[in-house]
């Protein structure tokens, strides 16, 4: 197994496999283990009912057992338009075929629309855990605007059977202020019904591009914004792998001021490996208390590769697994299949191990 992820690391695979974190260290964080609920959530102030819906998840598909996480994500039909997400396989247009992947790809949980789920929910909610996407942004308002808005209720999610539900905050935009306090009284009442939450933690703002560089996947920005998230009581974090740094200091430059910052984040926290990078939003997840879930991001030429780098790095960082979609769904089912199974390897497997 090992020699299969070496071969798809490429030139990668010693920087990957063999970096020593020497920032926050690994005694330091909680990783991922096969006790992870009883060391973590049994002390917590969710209810048994939540605790069996996480137990369910973590107890589902190849990665059961371990306390890693994958699972299938398929809400770009709302946030992409189903065109451009289904285009390159219309099979995705049916519904059930979403759910089929997920199961055939041994994927601990699906997360998808209301409608999607809703559709094949008496055949399937109680074969694989089911996640309701319940806001979102849509694509279709011209000119395009970029604001989440509640499409479901949680209510929705609970009758039909739903283990979990997931949002999205558009942390640094104007509306984030009304998506942080919608969410937040959702994922309240989720807990009360028995239902875990994942909270997608992205940035949202132009001022967040500066000088030709893209902060809206630096580490300092996105760890806070996984620190908003866990301070709402989300189960899981979903993030986008870190890229960069120093987004504050970015748009600090002139007469700006904004936020705080201090500079040991950059000198003693983090370097610029991506390890360590991502070892910084895991503890901002309370030192991987709250498991950080990375995102598979979009498809291109290189797939296999870059999801198993991807997972590399969030397994080694801490994290708790991958949250991946468009790689696999985006071509046959059968490729769909494998490229889920090698994103699932590399946590099955031992000689990847915490920096």
């Amino acid at each position: 197994m090992i020699d299969k992820i070496r071969e798809y690391l490429g030139a990668e695979a010693d920087s990957l496999l063999e970096h020593k974190t020497t920032t926050i260290p690994a005694a330091s964080i909680t990783a991922p283990s096969p006790t992870y609920l009883d060391d973590v959530f049994t002390f917590t102030n969710r209810n048994n009912q939540v605790l069996r819906s996480l137990q369910w998840m973590f107890n589902t598909g190849r990665l059961a057992n371990t306390g890693y996480l994958s699972i299938l994500p398929v809400d770009q039909g709302i946030e992409h338009s189903a065109g451009a997400s289904f285009a390159k396989n219309p099979a995705y247009f049916d519904a059930e075929n979403i759910v089929k992947l997920a199961i055939e790809g041994g994927c601990n949980g699906v997360a998808s629309t209301l409608g999607v789920l809703a559709l094949t929910s008496r055949k399937y909610a109680h074969k694989i855990p089911y996640i309701v996407k319940i806001n979102h942004n849509e694509m279709l308002t011209y000119p395009n605007k970029y604001d989440q808005v509640m499409f479901a209720s949680v209510q929705q999610a609970w009758d039909m059977g739903a283990a979990g539900v997931g949002a999205t905050i558009y942390f640094g935009s104007p509306e984030s202020t009304r998506q942080l306090q919608e969410v937040s009284e959702a994922f309240q009442h989720a807990h009360e019904l028995g239902m875990f939450t994942i909270l997608w933690c992205y940035l949202r703002n132009p001022a967040f591009a500066q000088g030709g560089v893209d902060y809206h996947t630096a580490a300092d920005l996105t760890g806070q914004a996984n620190h908003l998230g866990v301070t709402i009581e989300a189960d899981i974090i979903k993030q986008k792998l870190p890229t960069v740094n120093g987004g504050y200091t970015a748009l600090n430059m002139g007469e700006s001021s904004y936020g705080k910052i201090d500079k040991r984040v950059y000198t003693e926290l983090t370097t610029d490996h991506p390890i360590d990078l991502t070892r910084y939003q895991v503890a901002n997840c309370y030192m991987g208390k709250i498991g950080l879930i990375s995102s598979g991001g979009a498809s291109g030429d290189n797939d296999f590769a870059e999801a198993v780098k991807t997972a590399v790095i969030n397994k080694r960082a801490g994290g708790m697994g991958l949250i991946s979609g468009r790689k696999a769904f985006q071509r046959p089912m059968d490729e769909g299949v494998k490229l889920l199974n090698a994103i699932q390897d590399v946590y099955l497997c031992k000689e990847v191990t915490l920096a």
